[in-house]
């Protein structure tokens, strides 16, 4: 996957924001279909893992670094 500089920022923070979403979303206890949220919950982070990494590899052509958008 080939992410453009000036998007890179709004897909990190986006797929940040899902995965804090889903986070506070399996903490309710009412979920009918819990597994699944839990399978796509971990999917969810695999996949911002992934996301970080290749952002970490045009980090300096962005001039935003990635810390600023996700902190440690």
């Amino acid at each position: 996957m080939e992410i453009q500089d000036r998007l890179a920022p709004l897909l990190v923070g986006a797929v940040r924001d899902a995965v804090s979403y889903h986070e506070l979303l399996l903490q309710n206890n009412t979920l009918a279909d819990r597994e699944d949220y839990e399978e796509h919950f971990l999917q969810l982070t695999q996949f911002f893992e992934h996301v970080k990494e290749l952002y970490k590899r045009i980090e300096d052509e962005v001039g935003l670094p990635l810390d600023k958008i996700v902190p440690p």
